[in-house]
Parts: structure tokens; C-alpha cells; sequence
């Protein structure tokens, strides 16, 4: 089974920015985290990226922090990207199932315009709340149930 731990949780009030560090997150089944301008009826409900990737784009001479990459979760010692869709972690009390890998960066999103590259596009991993809890920093994650990759 592969354990993480939450870095950093991170919510904002409108799409298309970077999101701020909070103490902790409330996740709502089938809605997403109350408060976060993506919570809602979708596929897309929580993002996810590694704190891996961000010290990435540090180590190319970026100045860049958890939330900056508009994740909600920053994790640290699980490569997201290799997940499948379907795969779920339990985190805290909270259960997300894994709905999409990476996505189509838009354009004018505020690490674009910052540095020029994006990671989240093909590191982060987007999740939909199967069961909701608090999360917040430092707690410990793991995958409970992974789906093979076709």
C-alpha cells in the first residue's frame, strides 16, 4: 500500500488563480471542498499535486509555493501521475477516487503568466469525494484501493 502525507491543503474563492494555504479543508461527498471556487457536481472536485513537482520548477530558478499550481492538496511522497483513474485514497477521514490524470492548461492561468510552464497540466490528478472528512496539513494518506492502467 502506498502511504503520503498532506503538505499543504489549499482553497480559493475564484477559478483560474492560485489558491492559498488554509489550515484545514472540509470535503463534502459528491460536492467537493466547501468554500473552493471548483467544489460542485463534477469530475473535478479536488486537484491534487506532489510537493515533488513543485521543488521541480524550483530547482529551474522558479519561485513557487503549495496552492501556486491552483491544487488543492500538495502532497509528498506519492507520484500522482502514475495513478490511475478509479485508484482511491484515503485521507484523514475523507475518501477520493481518482477521475482524471493531468488536464488542458488554459490559457492566462497565473503560474503561465509567472513562469511560463505549468506542471499541473501533466503531474496533477484531479478527484471526485467519495466520502467526506476534514484534511489538513501533515495528516497521513494512503491508497486503498488501486485500479490496474488499461
Amino acid at each position: 500500500m502506498n502511504n503520503f502525507e498532506i503538505v499543504s491543503v489549499n482553497i480559493s474563492l475564484k477559478k483560474g488563480t492560485t489558491k492559498k494555504p488554509v489550515d484545514a479543508i472540509y470535503l463534502v461527498k459528491d460536492y467537493g471542498i466547501r468554500d473552493d471556487a471548483h467544489a460542485g457536481p463534477w469530475h473535478r472536485q479536488v486537484s491534487l499535486l506532489a510537493i515533488e513537482d513543485i521543488d521541480f520548477m524550483r530547482a529551474k530558478g522558479f519561485e513557487v509555493y503549495p496552492g501556486d499550481f491552483a491544487e488543492n492538496i500538495t502532497t509528498r511522497g506519492i507520484v500522482l501521475s502514475e495513478l490511475s483513474i478509479g485508484t482511491r485514497l484515503n485521507i484523514g477521514e475523507a475518501i477520493l477516487g481518482v477521475t482524471q490524470i493531468g488536464k488542458e492548461c488554459h490559457k492566462g492561468c497565473e503560474i503561465m503568466k509567472k513562469t511560463g510552464d505549468c506542471i499541473m497540466p501533466k503531474r496533477g490528478i484531479f478527484a471526485k469525494v467519495i466520502y467526506g472528512g476534514v484534511i489538513d496539513t501533515f495528516i497521513k494518506g494512503s491508497v486503498i484501493a488501486e485500479h490496474e492502467k488499461p
